[in-house]
């Protein structure tokens, strides 16, 4: 039981890091730096669309980071990040950053969360074979 214990707290820790991460790049947009706006322009995205996605963000963050929103919240956040992803390959970027930050959304909500791992699970129960 204990390692169930610590395997759910692993993923308690990654759900956390990553909601602060998006958390301060949502505060950064609402600040309207001059670096979000640099990063906006190379991206070829308006500035009008800072606060929205700011916005959008944060709340993706509130239901990911709420037990019972949380798998919303996932979702939603592998949807922002599906249009990071497009945007910087729209310019040629890189993007590996970005797969892995929702490939550690999912990590970090599968840990902590058993109902996911009835619904995926990584490794079949063998059955009992019985000799009589």
């Amino acid at each position: 039981m204990l390692a169930n214990r610590t395997i759910v707290w692993i993923g308690r820790v990654i759900s956390i890091l990553l909601s602060l991460l998006f958390a301060m790049s949502a505060f950064m947009k609402m600040k309207h730096g001059p670096d979000v706006m640099q990063g906006m322009a190379h991206l070829g995205l308006p500035e009008t669309l800072i606060t929205p996605l700011a916005i959008v963000e944060i709340s993706c963050v509130v239901l990911y980071s709420i037990p019972a929103t949380a798998v919303l919240g996932a979702i939603l956040l592998t949807g922002y990040i599906g249009g990071a992803i497009l945007a910087h390959m729209r310019v040629g970027d890189p993007f590996f950053v970005q797969i892995g930050l929702g490939l550690f959304v999912w990590l970090g909500l599968f840990l902590r969360e058993n109902r996911l791992k009835e619904l995926l699970p990584l490794r079949k129960k063998r059955l009992e074979t019985h000799s009589y």
